[in-house]
Order: structure tokens, then C-alpha cells, then sequence
């Protein structure tokens, strides 16, 4: 099959440089649905989710970001890390590349960001809100099930440079591909960034988001995680009436990873095409 990436390329929006990468193109049937943007975990730079670009990109003018902080975005001591200030990127590149519409795609942390840009947006900026195992922790709820730790330690690693076996450590399950990648590109990952995020988890209220979310909406949950359990799932519907459910029942949180065919199949033509 043909690769459908086209370029990697920043932009300045909302202040900062915000790298990203292209595939599809808007080019055939693509132009008669809306882009799709792809907002990364928290610490998954947007060349990790490069395979997911590349099927999307058959379907749709695909986008992937860099949020502030990794990859080949700005990072810096005084960057303001909160999600409101991620909200504010993605907002801000969606206008800054001229896309009219786009339908975005989160996953962990970037579902959370999704949400609180769709509840602030003004007009029609977003299409659609696919939210992949958002975490569900917030003040007075219960804590998000990793350890901060787990991810400032494989850090630390990868910046003094880590191999395969290294990271293997982390992610026991991944294959060797999937571990180098990360390898690679885990140490541009600004700690205080992963910091920052992860206390917003428990600092950051996005339930009081869903009630403005007035875009098309589905919640895709891991089978095997314990991020979104089913007392969530029944409080965000009420929260979100009009949200699509789907389960990925044999994935954990890194669902495109433990089941890349379940996770494009659960999508169904949400975004307007089967993504075959």
C-alpha cells in the first residue's frame, strides 16, 4: 500500500511553534469530508502516531499535532502547560492552516483537550469529537490509574539515550517496531510538561466541558483499561446525551497499539468513511 504522508511542517498559532504531520492530502473524495486532527496522549509525540496518520490519510486530509511540550513544538521553563493553553493550540491551528472544519480525534490527555476546545469554541471550528479513553480523574474523583513516575523516569532514561530492551521495561507488550519508535522520540518530551498534565488530571474538571459539547461526539473505551469504567461511561452520558459509546474489548489504554483493526473498526463511518 502506498504511504499517504505528505509533510511534516510547523506553524505559529496561538504564540508558539506547533509542528505537525500531514498525510492524505485534500485530494478526491477527501475534499467532500472534513480534515481530521489528531491530538496525541501525554506523552506520545506526533511521529508515534504516524501508523494511525497513514489509514486515516486513505480517507481524509489528516493531521497529526505535536502539543506543546513534545515532540517538535515549543517547550520551555516558562511555557504555560494546562490544557486551557492546549485548547487554545488546537483551536488556533485549526484556524491557522485555514481549515474551515475539522473533526478531531483525542486520545488520553488529547481527549481532554478536544473537550475543553469544543466547549469554549465559538461557530462551527470543530465537526467532530472522537474521544479515546479520556481520563476520567478530576478533583474529588478517583485518581488516574498510572503512575506519574512511569513516565518521568522513561524519560530521564531516553535522554540519556535508551534502546529497545530499555523501553521494553515500560511497555511489555509493545513489539520491537513500536518500542523504538518510542525510544527515538521519548526524550523530547519536556518533563515539566508530562508534570504539568498529569497533575491537571486531578486538578482539571472536564465533566463540567461535556454539557457545552454540542458537536457529534463518541467515547471509545478500552476493554482492558481502567481508565473509563462503566459508572463513567453512564455519567458522561448524562452529561453528553447524544454521545456514541464504543468498547474495544480486547485493548488496554494504548488501544491503536494493543488493537489497531478493533480500534479502526470501532469508529465505524463516524467521521464519514469506513476506515478499511
Amino acid at each position: 500500500m502506498q504511504s499517504t504522508y505528505l509533510y511534516g511542517a510547523n506553524v505559529n498559532a496561538n504564540g508558539i511553534r506547533q509542528h505537525y504531520l500531514r498525510y492524505g492530502g485534500a485530494s478526491g473524495p477527501r475534499m467532500e469530508r472534513d480534515a481530521v486532527v489528531i491530538v496525541p496522549g501525554i506523552t506520545s509525540p506526533a511521529v508515534t502516531w504516524g501508523f494511525v496518520g497513514e489509514r486515516f490519510g486513505r480517507h481524509f486530509d489528516t493531521y497529526v499535532l505535536d502539543v506543546r511540550g513534545r515532540g517538535l513544538s515549543s517547550a520551555s521553563p516558562e511555557l504555560d502547560y494546562s490544557v486551557d493553553a492546549q485548547a487554545g493550540d488546537l483551536l488556533a491551528f485549526i484556524d491557522a492552516t485555514g481549515l474551515e472544519r475539522a473533526s478531531v480525534l483525542g486520545h488520553s490527555m488529547g481527549a481532554r483537550i478536544a473537550l475543553r476546545a469544543a466547549a469554549r469554541s465559538q461557530g462551527g471550528a470543530l465537526a467532530r469529537l472522537a474521544l479515546v479513553d479520556p481520563p476520567v480523574s478530576g478533583p474529588g474523583r478517583r485518581a488516574y490509574p498510572s503512575a506519574l513516575p512511569w513516565y518521568v523516569d522513561s524519560i530521564a532514561l531516553a535522554r540519556d539515550g535508551l534502546d529497545v530492551e530499555g523501553m521494553r521495561r515500560f511497555c511489555p507488550t509493545w513489539t520491537d517496531e513500536q518500542l523504538r519508535l518510542r525510544a527515538e522520540w521519548l526524550h523530547t518530551c519536556d518533563e515539566r510538561a508530562i508534570r504539568a498534565s498529569f497533575e491537571g488530571f486531578h486538578t482539571d474538571d472536564v465533566h463540567a466541558d461535556m454539557p457545552h459539547v454540542k458537536q457529534p461526539a463518541l467515547l471509545m473505551a478500552a476493554g482492558r483499561g481502567d481508565v473509563i469504567r462503566g459508572e463513567d461511561i453512564d455519567e458522561i452520558r448524562g452529561l453528553l446525551p447524544h454521545v456514541e459509546v464504543v468498547k474495544v474489548p480486547e485493548a488496554g489504554h494504548m488501544i491503536p497499539w494493543d488493537d489497531e483493526e478493533g480500534f479502526y473498526r470501532a469508529f465505524g463511518s463516524f467521521f464519514g468513511a469506513v476506515l478499511d
